[in-house]
C-alpha cells in the first residue's frame, strides 16, 4: 500500500481529472444519505466491485477492497446529513493515483433524490487518460450500483 497526497474537500473542484455522473433514486435523501455514510458494510451489497467496506476510526474512516484486489484506506472529509459524503483515499494498491477524492452529492428531486457522483484524481498524464477512457464503464458502473441501491432502498421501505 502506498501512501497517497492528501487532498482536502476543494479538490473536487480542482483535480486534474474530474468524473461526475448523476442519477436520479426513488428513495428521499435522508435513506440515500444513510446508505452512504451510515452503512460501510452495505456498500458490497450494491456498489458494483465493492467487495468489502468496513468502517475505521469510529467511522471518521474506511477500508475499501475491490473484487480485483485493489484496497483503499479511506478518511471521510464531509459527512453533511441528506447532502453530502466525501472521503479521500489516503493508502492504496492501485499503481500510478497520486490522489483521490469522491464526492457524493444529494439534492430533492420530487419525493426522490438527485444522486451526483464526483471522481476526482491526480496521477501521472498516461493514467489520467487510462481514466479518460474508463469513463463509460465507470459511468455504467455508477448507473447500475445506483439502480442497486434504489432498489435495496425500496425493499427496505417496503419492509421486506
Amino acid at each position: 500500500m502506498r501512501r497517497l497526497r492528501p487532498v482536502e474537500l476543494d479538490f473536487a473542484r480542482s483535480a486534474p481529472l474530474r468524473l461526475t455522473f448523476s442519477a436520479r433514486l426513488g428513495a428521499p435523501p435522508s435513506a440515500v444519505y444513510a446508505a452512504l455514510a451510515e452503512d460501510a458494510e452495505g456498500w458490497a451489497r450494491w456498489f458494483t466491485g465493492v467487495a468489502e467496506a468496513v468502517p475505521t476510526d469510529g467511522g471518521a474512516g474506511r477500508e475499501v477492497r475491490l473484487t480485483g484486489g485493489t484496497r483503499f484506506l479511506e478518511t471521510v472529509l464531509a459527512t453533511e446529513a441528506e447532502t453530502r459524503y466525501t472521503y479521500r483515499v489516503d493508502r492504496t494498491n492501485a499503481p500510478g493515483l497520486r490522489a483521490l477524492l469522491e464526492d457524493w452529492r444529494l439534492a430533492p428531486d420530487g419525493d426522490g433524490t438527485r444522486l451526483r457522483w464526483t471522481f476526482a484524481a491526480d496521477g501521472p498524464g498516461p493514467l489520467r487518460l487510462v481514466l479518460l477512457l474508463a469513463r463509460p464503464g465507470l459511468g455504467r458502473a455508477f448507473r447500475v450500483s445506483a439502480r442497486a441501491l434504489d432498489r435495496r432502498l425500496a425493499r427496505a421501505a417496503n419492509g421486506s
